[in-house]
């Protein structure tokens, strides 16, 4: 995988306490720790602002968590490709709706150790369903899946239970929803309907 800002010792660190220092500032409270996995897909939810990226990285440093997460491809274009990717970002082109999928399980195939950070909505619009790119990760991978949270009423971020997908995947969503029914997103717009998703290979 590519160079981080997590693989630079000194900065690491500088940037760690940063971060416990911003949320402090801001309110935010983190609870849970990194399991003691080495590969795992964490889903970022819910996902409901561009604000959720920056608070997942600070709550990522605050946990000493190595993650990496997806963007669109169009963010990656300097002069700020080399930028992006040292925060541990990985183009994706959501234009290919089954490459998002197989990209990254190859990914997972590739490294002994990986943290793939997935936001479960398509969409930062109002929607009423989950996309399901992340569960198709996770199960074609066989990895577990990991519930990262971000509760904007609360303030209150960080990790979950984990969940070991099944290939039931309306059973296994069944869990995932239950977790995330009380925890509210910035803007309050992601609800999940009585499915709990929507078939869709595109996270």
């Amino acid at each position: 995988m590519t160079y981080t800002i997590f693989d630079t010792p000194v900065l690491r660190t500088l940037v760690r306490w940063t971060s416990i220092f911003i949320l402090k500032i801001a309110g935010w409270h983190i609870q849970g720790r990194i399991p003691d996995t080495s590969r795992f897909v964490l889903i970022a939810a819910p996902h409901t602002s561009n604000w959720d990226l920056p608070m997942t990285l600070f709550a990522a440093f605050a946990l000493k968590a190595k993650v990496y997460w997806m963007g669109k491809d169009a963010i990656f274009r300097p002069p700020f490709m080399g930028f992006f990717k040292w925060l541990g970002g990985i183009p994706i082109d959501r234009s290919r709706a089954n490459s998002v999928v197989t990209q990254s399980i190859e990914q997972f195939k590739k490294n002994k150790t990986l943290i793939l950070t997935v936001p479960p909505a398509g969409t930062r619009k109002r929607v009423m369903y989950w996309k399901t790119g992340f569960y198709h990760i996770a199960n074609g991978a066989q990895v577990p899946i990991v519930l990262g949270f971000l509760d904007y009423r609360r303030k209150v971020g960080g990790i979950g239970p984990t969940v070991l997908p099944t290939g039931d995947i309306e059973a296994d969503m069944v869990a995932i929803r239950n977790f995330y029914k009380d925890i509210t997103g910035k803007h309050t717009l992601l609800s999940i309907n009585s499915a709990g998703c929507k078939e869709s290979p595109v996270a």
